[in-house]
């Protein structure tokens, strides 16, 4: 039998298991840090489920919640299976092979991945001190520039574009090019100058936003997320989509957790506390990360007196994985660290202490 060999390299999700321990404090995947609201601990214990009938094809209890939260049009807003999903639908819809996508050079490696497993080529935009750069963007477009997938804030880095950047990209981008903002982590951001990609586009044509449950609500095993973007691709891609593919148990999850603000904004809290306790803490051994934003610090050791590879081993060794930068996104010398629970943001700071303290 004969069939494609992709020459791509698989994504290689955070480490989530280690030999010799029962329990691990996984920091190495953005996860949340308080799980997930007991609105949906609710639903999905006390619900009858019905798992012998499909679920609704077209998440349409789901998409009115959403649309009620968000304040946009139900008609323009697609579920997905993760916002991984809704990026492949994309990148099926709008790439034939030899066209061009635009990502920064540091950023989620699904964006290369479906464009590259379309036959579509990744054009890598240099980013300028680990965040992403609208004039290396725009010198890199072509005739044969079809998107610009953009996470804002990004990951792994953590930095991100403010308000004004955002828009300027857009007005410098050719009109028919399609800029996809990546709102994965725009619950946690607080930033005066950010404004989120939903908000700043809602009513744009050729701006499409990504949005996920994985993140601030805690739904990452349920694998649901959702996109929007114009009536005319929203009504293509939903001729391309799966039949069912946003399981029952998804949509009713992700709708409750909508329904759940003090939840978010408990997590808000818990994720800012946090990140600048761990940034001041990290400081002190010379390892310096980016300004307070999403659920993540980039660790950069270039000035600390161990490397990251050790470090990262080391923390192993006690039952603590962080996210390697190396593998995917090439980045020596740094680690991404997500913010955890109480719990396991002062066990990883104890076990800090222990290694330098040696």
């Amino acid at each position: 039998m004969r069939f494609k060999k992709p020459n791509i390299e698989a994504y290689r999700p955070g480490k989530s298991s280690l030999k010799k321990f029962r329990k691990i404090i996984k920091l190495s995947a953005n996860e949340s840090a308080l799980g997930m609201s007991s609105r949906v601990k609710k639903v999905i214990s006390v619900k009858k489920l019905n798992f012998s009938r499909y679920p609704d094809g077209k998440s349409k209890a789901l998409r009115n919640q959403i649309a009620r939260k968000f304040k946009c049009n139900k008609d323009r807003i697609i579920c997905g299976a993760g916002s991984d999903e809704v990026i492949q639908m994309l990148c099926q819809l709008f790439l034939k092979p030899k066209d061009e996508v635009i990502v920064p050079q540091f950023s989620f490696l699904m964006y290369r991945i479906y464009t590259r497993i379309v036959g579509a080529n990744v054009i890598f935009a240099k980013e300028i001190k680990f965040k992403v750069s609208v004039p290396e963007i725009i010198k890199k477009v072509t005739k044969k520039t079809k998107i610009v997938f953009l996470a804002n804030p990004n990951n792994p880095t953590g930095t991100y574009l403010s308000k004004l950047e955002l828009i300027e990209l857009r007005k410098k981008l050719r009109k028919n090019i399609l800029l996809v903002v990546d709102d994965a982590y725009a619950e946690y951001m607080k930033n005066s100058d950010y404004k989120s990609g939903l908000d700043l586009f809602k009513n744009k044509y050729n701006v499409f936003i990504l949005r996920t449950f994985s993140k601030i609500y805690g739904l990452s095993s349920l694998r649901v997320g959702w996109g929007y973007g114009s009536k005319k691709i929203i009504d293509a891609l939903n001729i391309i989509k799966p039949p069912f593919n946003v399981n029952e148990v998804a949509q009713k999850a992700a709708i409750e957790a909508l329904k759940d603000s003090n939840f978010i904004t408990k997590s808000i809290k818990h994720n800012i506390f946090y990140a600048k306790k761990l940034k001041n803490f990290l400081n002190k051994y010379h390892i310096s990360s980016n300004k307070v934003s999403a659920n993540f610090l980039l660790l950069n050791f270039t000035k600390c007196k161990l490397r990251a590879r050790y470090f990262h081993e080391k923390l192993k060794l006690k039952g603590i994985i962080l996210r390697s930068t190396e593998n995917g996104y090439k980045i020596k010398n740094m680690l991404r660290l997500t913010i955890g629970s109480k719990r396991e943001n002062f066990k990883f700071m104890k076990e800090v202490e222990s290694i330098f303290n040696k």
